[in-house]
């Protein structure tokens, strides 16, 4: 007797929430382990404390560390909107040639070795003398977040009539006019997504992050960096707790965004 639909489809979810499994068990068990009452890392925790948490908010080099990782993450959104969006615009509405090129070179971060770009990024930093600075961390998670917008906002814009635009231009308005009024509401979905995106990539950066920081000024991913390098402690599950929490939102927050626009 050959196996119906029912056993193959029954297998296919099998397959898709094993894998699921593998690949999120090893990141979500760090979270019952920030609550541990004991001071080392251990699976399963003993007891139940929430002093680890306490220890993140009062200490002043985490506070500091989670502000620059917010200024650096909201940094690189807005930048990150503003100049994915006139890419997609540039690239889906003027005909040049070349336009393959362009796009590929955009596109380029989400196959290039973060290694790679963090050195890069890092020299070409350091001879401007920007090295060190809130402005070299958003400009160089830009770098990284920006496909993501252009991706997002160009796919928003393939399910835009370019009628409504020739309409609003027909009757008067002007381009700035027409694109605030009739164009940009209708890719807000795509460049919030794009946006959320480019939060969440630099939120969770640490590679680029370690060349391009000093002392005097860190991120959550490079203090837990050091910190590993010195010591081991539940502090750094209740940290890496926050970071999944704060990702997870982001992601709700987009497919959210996705149902709504559809």
């Amino acid at each position: 007797m050959r196996p119906g639909p029912l056993f193959f489809r029954a297998l296919f979810w099998l397959v898709v929430a094993a894998i699921a499994l593998f690949l999120l068990l090893p990141t979500l068990v760090i979270v019952p382990i920030s609550f541990t009452a004991e001071s080392t890392i251990r699976f399963p925790p003993q007891g139940f404390s929430l002093q680890w948490y306490q220890n993140v908010v009062t200490s002043p080099a985490w506070r500091a560390a989670t502000l620059t990782s917010l200024e650096t993450a909201l940094g690189t959104a807005v930048l990150s909107m503003v100049l994915g969006t006139a890419a997609a615009l540039f690239l889906a509405r003027v005909p040049f040639r070349g336009k393959a090129i362009v796009r590929g070179i955009l596109l380029s971060p989400l196959v290039t070795p973060v290694i790679v770009l963090a050195v890069g990024i890092y020299l070409v930093f350091a001879r401007w003398g920007l090295s060190g600075t809130l402005a070299s961390l958003i400009l160089a998670h830009t770098v990284l977040a920006l496909p993501f917008v252009l991706v997002s906002v160009t796919a928003s814009l393939q399910s835009v009539n370019p009628n409504l635009e020739l309409a609003g231009l027909g009757l008067g308005a002007s381009r700035a006019y027409t694109f605030r009024r009739v164009l940009l509401p209708l890719i807000a979905p795509g460049v919030a997504s794009g946006g959320i995106f480019a939060f969440i990539t630099s939120w969770d950066e640490v590679v680029v992050a370690i060349f391009l920081t000093d002392p005097g000024l860190r991120t959550v991913p490079v203090l837990i960096w050091s910190q590993l390098r010195a010591e081991l402690d539940p502090t750094m599950a209740a940290v890496g707790t926050i970071l999944i929490a704060v990702s997870a939102l982001g992601l709700g927050a987009i497919t959210l965004l996705k149902t709504r626009n559809s």
